[in-house]
């Protein structure tokens, strides 16, 4: 009898690896089975930006539609795995897309002309001092046109420049303090990990592959301060208050003996323990320990940020950070509510809630019919990442390019060449008008770009926090509750939609 082996769903954020192992190909792509055979579709070579690891993958399409999605082998970050978000996701390109300007009229969003758009986002950029303009970039905005909005907003004078829309503390005078310094395969050389305020099966689902990976050779300690969780190997829960740090720093805890011990220690730091209040001070403790136990030589650099935004790394590289005397994210949002910033420029920023934004007049620019679209006064339709040719850094601080696979649906664009046709608007001239060029641009900003690929070593250095504040007791928290859904791409996609229900269904089960 021919049945199935498991009678519930599996709750594997890599499930889907098993079609590409499978010997014999009884395991088989669901959404693709039986709507396309192989030679039909044109193969394009591209990286990932559902999370910050950049995996390498394979997007097979045919005409314009997105077929599947498969990974590519690169054993520097993903060997020859993917997550089930990134495989399966890609239905959510075409459900809720933008693909016509829009522009707010007596309360409505109203269709209209990219001529009509852009000439309103120019009138109402020159009717306000630079310093009643603010900007926010999103979670998968290119390095193109992150540089492209930097220098539009600088000839305006705009000091209101933020790419950390979750709120943390990156530092990006510091890009040792930031990055993931050990590198993705270099988790394999390490014997003792500690986990802060993360949880890297939701936030890196690779990276907690390299962990496991590392686990299963043996001859490691692994630690955790932050959520309780099931992160698939066994590990030294210590507890889920910040000031654990200070105690293990100080020798107060036992776990102290452990890092003393420890030849090549790791730290990994989340995004959860960097967006709070005392947030700064968790990363100059991290640092400060890092040092003191032996994390730091000269062929290993132990201190690592797990990222879960594939442009923060690169807007940080590219400093859309606030400018002398501009105002950080709170700042920003403060400055909306009581109307000192009148302008708000959302380059795929849909984390923010509506509200947070007052009265300011909001141009929207992105691909999905999103939070960021829904409050928009004016909406610029862009390209997703499958649409495009562009640059992203990953949480290493690597540099890779997207290639296009895909055409952007109606009237929209790659979001760089929307952001040049604006700076014409507004009598600016860029200097870049192709691909070489603004390419050429983003070497001359950071050296980095240079060369795709290359991961380069940054100075070790602790951050200063002039005010130091007292570590709260409020328990550190992963930022992803629901790995299913963290973006406008997977927030759109039926697949994913029904993988929650399915994972959820199977808990529910098992809790009974």
């Amino acid at each position: 009898e021919i049945t199935s082996y498991l009678e519930q769903a599996v709750t594997s954020e890599l499930s889907g690896n098993m079609i590409d192992i499978c010997p014999v190909g009884a395991l088989t792509n669901k959404p693709y089975t039986f709507h396309g055979r192989p030679w039909e579709l044109t193969k394009t070579n591209s990286i990932d930006v559902m999370d910050a690891v950049g995996c390498n993958i394979r997007i097979d399409t045919r005409g314009r539609e997105v077929m599947r999605v498969l990974p590519r082998l690169n054993e520097d970050i993903n060997e020859e795995w993917i997550s089930d978000k990134t495989r399966f996701s890609y239905d959510g390109l075409k459900r809720q897309r933008l693909d016509r300007p829009y522009i707010r009229k007596e309360g409505k969003l109203q269709p209209c002309t990219w001529e009509e758009a852009l000439a309103a986002a120019a009138k109402a950029l020159k009717s306000v001092n630079g310093s009643e303009i603010a900007a926010i970039v999103g979670d998968q905005a290119d390095c193109e046109s992150i540089i492209a909005l930097k220098d539009v907003l600088s000839h305006l004078h705009v000091p209101h420049l933020e790419c950390r829309q979750d709120g943390t503390c990156h530092d990006a005078e510091n890009r040792g303090s930031y990055l993931f310094n050990t590198t993705i395969a270099g988790i394999e050389s390490a014997d003792l990990i500690l986990l802060v305020g993360t949880n890297p099966r939701y936030e890196a689902t690779l990276v907690n592959a390299r962990i496991r990976k590392r686990y299963l050779k043996g001859g490691v300690t692994i630690a955790s301060i932050g959520p309780k969780l099931d992160l698939g190997y066994p590990h030294e829960y210590l507890g889920d208050q910040a000031p654990l740090l200070k105690d293990i720093l100080d020798n107060n805890h036992p776990f102290a003996a452990q890092l003393k011990e420890a030849k090549k220690p790791m730290i990994i730091l989340g995004q959860g323990a960097l967006n709070r209040r005392d947030g700064r001070e968790i990363l100059r403790i991290s640092q400060e320990l890092a040092a003191k136990f032996n994390m730091i030589q000269n062929d290993w650099n132990g201190f690592n940020v797990l990222h879960t935004a594939a442009a923060r790394v690169g807007a940080l590289d590219l400093g859309f950070v606030p400018q002398a005397g501009g105002a950080d994210l709170h700042g920003i949002l403060s400055g909306c509510q009581q109307g000192r910033i009148k302008i708000v420029y959302l380059l795929a920023a849909d984390e923010i809630a509506a509200t947070h934004l007052g009265d300011a007049f909001v141009i929207y620019q992105g691909h999905h019919g999103d939070a960021g679209a829904h409050r928009a006064d004016l909406i610029l339709p862009g390209a997703t990442y499958m649409e495009k040719t562009a640059t992203y850094v990953n949480m290493e601080g690597r540099p890779q390019q997207t290639l296009m696979a895909s055409t952007p649906p109606g009237e929209a664009k790659e979001d760089w060449r929307i952001i040049r046709a604006l700076a014409d608007h507004l009598g600016i001239a860029l200097g870049y008008d192709d691909k070489d060029a603004i390419y050429g641009r983003l070497v001359h900003e950071n050296p980095i770009f240079a060369e795709m690929g290359r991961v380069y070593l940054s100075a070790w250095k602790i951050v200063e926090n002039k005010t130091r504040e007292t570590l709260s007791h409020l328990p550190l928290r992963s930022p992803i509750d629901n790995f299913y859904m963290t973006d406008p791409i997977s927030r759109h996609s039926e697949i994913m939609a029904q993988c929650m229900l399915a994972v959820k269904e199977t808990r529910q089960v098992k809790c009974a």
